[in-house]
């Protein structure tokens, strides 16, 4: 076990739409969970082989041992959401990451309008209950397939009644408008001057709200991501170097880094193995990384100091990892 790893028992589990389950956590001594601000998510380790990032319904303040997040039954599931929904009890002990945050609220905006589309509802929950709580100004546009399949409405509600008017919240669903998606280009069109925009959903959901978004600022557009938006690298042909002794392996062509390193039992940690959850993130020594990532921001990626090992490569013959 790792020491940034937090054993937890299994409180509580609840249906919140048709196919999302929240499962609350809490520690087994009682002791506080770390801090995490709306927008964070944790690295649930179901067993040894198998470990999976979900988003905090709310934020941590540090004093409290308790956590939920929703977990979505996938059709295509890998056996994380299967696991989730089908194996997973209350009073199952298993064990938490530190919570990580790629997805950050800015409070201090003139106004926030967060579009969700099905379970990409749970961090802005967490955001529109601080918001809330701020009485700073929001709009959420909220997309499901129907009605049923949409979680957590009770607890919005909740948070326009407590935003004493400053909060607002759109639904969306599918077979109400005879198949229509969402309008994410009228939404951003919209809105108005220092707004900042927050979008979590399915992949076609993101790729219409980057299209829609190309006009503003980047410091004011924010995604968090479900899976890649390109493959992984896998041409392979270059010697990754562990700093730490001094090994060298060689990726050969369709083969990942992350591939060669559980191949030669180093030990990494890795969860979605599609750089959307941040936990492989390792430190570049030396080298040009080949980003693949949907983390890393461009300025990141022009410093080519770290690199999420589960999908991206290499552009030198030699990559130096903190490893």
């Amino acid at each position: 076990m790792s020491d940034t790893e937090i054993p937890v028992r299994v409180r509580q589990m609840r249906y919140e739409a048709d196919t999302v389950l929240s499962v609350g956590f809490e520690t087994l001594d009682g002791s506080p969970l770390p801090r995490a601000e709306p927008g964070a998510h944790v690295d649930v380790i179901l067993s040894d082989d198998l470990r999976r990032s979900y988003s905090l319904t709310q934020a941590l303040d540090g004093t409290t041992p308790g956590c939920t997040v929703a977990v979505h039954r996938n059709p295509a599931s890998r056996g994380g959401s299967a696991f989730v929904h089908e194996g997973l009890r209350v009073g199952d002990r298993l064990r938490l990451s530190r919570p990580k945050n790629h997805f950050p609220l800015n409070e201090a905006a003139a106004q926030s309008v967060l579009i969700a589309g099905g379970i990409g509802i749970t961090p802005m929950l967490a955001m529109i209950r601080r918001l809330a709580e701020a009485g700073r100004p929001w709009h959420l546009h909220y997309a499901a397939r129907k009605r049923s399949a949409a979680a957590f409405l009770a607890e919005l509600d909740a948070c326009v009644a407590a935003s004493g008017g400053q909060g607002r919240v759109t639904t969306h669903f599918d077979d109400e408008a005879n198949g229509a998606l969402i309008d994410i280009a009228g939404i951003i069109a919209a809105a108005g001057p220092e707004v900042h925009f927050y979008c979590c959903g399915p992949e076609p959901m993101l790729a219409a709200y980057e299209a829609a978004a190309r006009g503003v600022p980047k410091d004011r557009v924010h995604a968090e991501y479900f899976s890649a938006r390109e493959e992984a690298s896998r041409e392979g042909g270059f010697d990754v170097v562990l700093n730490r002794s001094g090994k060298t392996l060689h990726v050969e062509p369709g083969k990942t880094i992350l591939d060669v390193l559980i191949a030669n039992r180093v030990s990494v940690p890795f969860a979605c193995t599609e750089g959307t959850c941040g936990t492989c993130e390792t430190r570049v020594i030396e080298g040009r990384p080949d980003h693949r990532d949907v983390i890393l921001t461009d300025e990141e990626r022009a410093n080519g100091d770290t690199i999420m090992v589960c999908c991206s490569g290499s552009k030198s013959a030699r990559l130096v990892l903190d490893l």
